[in-house]
């Protein structure tokens, strides 16, 4: 990328969630571009080398969510937040970085990040983390705030449905995300003994281990799954979920469906 240039792809089409990255290092963004297109629902609008060519591509581009490098050529990232603010543009901002300092942690979350993935990392660190602000955004988005409970929620990330509100109401769901398959994944974590890893879930349920992972998030985020990580000999912990029963059904109100079929199409709905 040539200095003073910014790469852009257009705003966010079909209802996609449309990201602005922000790397000085070319190959990296190309690295992260890539990696947020192979995710449903979101899609690139452009690319900014510095934090100058960042808050130009913002204006331009309006983009929902800033995948914002630290270490820039011309700012310290976290910088920018503050003059996005000021320029009052409302996009969410996800700090992807090396930087492990803990006043850089504690400033990023002063500063309302909605994330902080430290580099390097690959596509499924990423993807979690995406789908993740995904389903959190289109929960807010529907939130309606009735009392201290509802905004307990909001601020701890989670914005379940208000049960005095909807309280027989569908859950809707994330674009992509059916409520036959949320109510298996559901039912299989909910009888299970003790937790589940996404491998395990998949194959009880037949789904594939990226959809069951994916539903598995989903529940975690909204509040009905719990995580814990187990830890081998060597690689990455293993992520390994549990249901929680006040995060659904009674929780929300709702009396127990009579048949497994109805159990996920009583409480899941499409967007």
């Amino acid at each position: 990328m040539r200095d003073g240039e910014v790469a852009g792809g257009g705003v966010g089409a079909g209802g996609a969630i449309g990201v602005l990255v922000v790397d000085d290092d070319f190959r990296v963004a190309r690295v992260h571009r890539a990696y947020v297109e192979r995710v449903d629902s979101f899609r690139v609008v452009g690319v900014a080398g510095s934090g100058e060519q960042a808050l130009r591509a913002v204006g331009e581009l309006r983009p929902d969510l800033v995948l914002l490098d630290l270490y820039l050529p011309d700012v310290f990232g976290l910088d920018v937040i503050p003059r996005l603010r000021t320029a009052r543009h409302d996009c969410d901002v996800m700090v992807v970085s090396a930087a492990r300092e803990a006043d850089a942690v504690r400033s990023a979350v002063r500063h309302g990040v909605v994330d902080y993935l430290l580099k390097p990392f690959d596509f499924e660190d990423l993807r979690g983390r995406l789908e993740r602000y995904a389903v959190q955004r289109g929960v807010l988005r529907d939130t309606v705030v009735r009392g201290q409970a509802d905004v307990d929620r909001v601020l701890a990330g989670a914005a379940l449905p208000v049960p005095s509100v909807t309280p027989r109401r569908p859950v809707r769901l994330p674009k992509g995300m059916s409520a036959e398959t949320a109510g298996l994944v559901e039912r299989t974590l909910r009888e299970a003994e003790g937790s589940l890893s996404a491998s395990e879930c998949a194959r009880l349920t037949g789904v594939s281990r990226v959809s069951a992972r994916r539903y598995l998030e989903y529940f975690h985020t909204v509040g009905a799954a719990e995580v814990s990580l187990r830890y081998g000999a060597t690689g990455r912990p293993e992520r390994r979920y549990r249901f929680v029963e006040r995060g659904r059904g009674r929780a929300l109100g709702d009396a127990p469906p009579s048949t497994p079929a109805a159990q996920g199409s009583a409480r899941w709905g499409p967007l």
